[in-house]
């Protein structure tokens, strides 16, 4: 029998769908339950019903609890190993390319699209690329088109990079203002930042490479296997997917579509 909170759990993500089309009903039952618990005590609710009423009657506070559903976690070469391994076993490949796209998937507030921008740029790939970065949450695309960070976090970004292989001074790429970086418009001058939903959106353009890191975590399997259809429909002949540390394609439907290139990198290709 389902207890009273999963019921109004429930009721609350398919009313959000009803009334705002976001979809989370595929979403981790254990990380949507966190948050929403998380969520009741942030707007000092007494119940999720009660969150539910003022969700379905007040946009804002809809907004406002889409921040918490969708909690932007991101760092600027994270996983500095994976950086490493695309620009030595991968960026030799796209090289042999006339024109790339990349697509970034649940891009949040664009650490990583920068990131990537910054290792095409060293490697001569930037001006011939088209990078699609998307999410589903607005706020954090506005925030990715800024392109200013924390200056506090920057120095562990740094250090990301130059174990990343980093070619430069990671100073190079922004200007200090205050207590933030303002990371230089040339990076982003061939990005497309897009509202786009794995849950409910479809394929809108061939890519060469997807990243999509430590997104497919937060998806129960069945929303995994969707994600991974729009993957393989829109990668190229022997194109590259990127996944999150502790995310594979092991299991999944579509596992026999790709074959690892550094499986402990979670770095695969389109057979």
């Amino acid at each position: 029998m389902l207890r009273n909170t999963d019921i109004e759990i429930r009721l609350l993500i398919e009313a959000i769908y009803l009334k705002y089309s976001y979809d989370f009903r595929d979403y981790s039952g254990a990380s949507i339950k966190r948050r929403v618990l998380h969520a009741v005590r942030q707007f000092d609710c007494n119940t999720i019903s009660a969150l539910q009423e003022r969700v379905l009657h007040d946009p804002a506070v809809f907004m406002q609890l889409l921040q918490l559903l969708t909690i932007p976690v991101s760092e600027m070469f994270r996983d500095p190993e994976h950086f490493l391994a695309i620009r030595q076993e991968v960026v030799p490949i796209l090289k042999t390319y006339p024109s790339l796209k990349i697509w970034i998937a649940g891009c949040s507030t664009g650490e990583e699209v920068y990131s990537m921008a910054i290792l095409l740029r060293e490697e001569g790939l930037l001006d011939r690329t088209i990078i699609y970065a998307t999410d589903i949450n607005p706020r954090s695309l506005e925030k990715a088109k800024q392109g200013i960070f924390s200056l506090e976090n920057v120095r562990a970004y740094t250090h990301n990079y130059q174990k990343a292989g980093g070619q430069r001074s990671f100073a190079d790429y922004y200007t200090a203002a205050y207590d933030y970086a303002i990371f230089d418009k040339s990076l982003r001058e061939n990005v497309t930042f897009a509202d786009h939903s794995l849950a409910t959106d479809s394929v809108f353009s061939e890519t060469n490479l997807i990243s999509c890191r430590n997104v497919l975590i937060y998806f129960n399997k069945n929303l995994q296997n969707r994600a991974f259809g729009l993957f393989a429909e829109s990668l190229c002949h022997r194109g590259f997917l990127m996944l999150g540390s502790k995310e594979t394609l092991d299991f999944s439907d579509y596992s026999k579509q790709f074959s690892p290139l550094l499986k402990q990198e979670r770095i695969y290709r389109k057979l």
